[in-house]
């Protein structure tokens, strides 16, 4: 059985809920992960999302896809409960999620980053069997791995080359596209932090 890590307690706790009031006015997410679908001419019917706090990044992409059946997964109950009147969510732990369903595309945007390091290779597995077609991830970028302090707290932040670790976890993937959210970017402004994209096809 796995255990609860600390950065898992640490998101379910207050900072988690002041995560969620933080970050609940930063709507503008069409340009961001909706751009990055949109260029890929992605053909989905589904999309589930890892660590998906109020849903923000699965509601702008069910404007650019009305039909689109949208489900998330989030650990600290406040976002939770929000989403969830939203759309299907699930409020547990990545590493003791089961479900025999699988997803069009499979999204972590700004989770791996506040992973405990030793448990990606969990994550990257759940990833890939949840998914039937794609992966998308957007994290922070380092080439190799490092923690940085994140708002005052040790072991809570850690930026690595997720997308690198993934394939090589997972060879038979096909790179379809990645690129950079530049937050100075007007269109983007306060809506996104300096991160890279990737998108894979399984």
């Amino acid at each position: 059985m796995i255990k609860k890590t600390s950065q898992e307690n640490f998101w379910k706790d207050k900072f988690g809920d002041k995560y969620t009031l933080r970050n609940s006015r930063y709507t503008k997410r069409v340009n961001i992960i909706g751009n990055d679908f949109k260029k890929n001419n992605l053909k989905i019917n589904s999309a589930f999302e890892i660590g998906c706090n109020i849903g923000l990044n699965l509601l702008a992409l069910k404007k650019l896809y009305p039909n689109l059946d949208i489900f998330g997964l989030e650990i600290n109950s406040k976002a939770y409960n929000f989403a969830k009147n939203k759309f299907t969510c699930f409020n547990e732990s990545i590493y003791t999620f089961k479900t025999n369903k699988k997803f069009d595309v499979v999204i972590s945007a700004g989770v791996l980053i506040h992973q405990n390091p030793k448990m990606l290779k969990y994550f990257y597995r759940q990833m890939y069997n949840l998914s039937k077609k794609y992966i998308y991830i957007n994290e922070y970028f380092n080439p190799t791995p490092v923690e940085i302090p994140y708002r005052g707290y040790k072991g809570k932040l850690f930026k690595r080359d997720f997308a690198k670790e993934l394939w090589n976890f997972f060879p038979r993937l096909k790179l379809l596209d990645y690129g950079f959210h530049w937050s100075a970017d007007p269109k983007k402004k306060n809506n996104c932090d300096n991160s890279n994209w990737f998108l894979f096809k399984k």
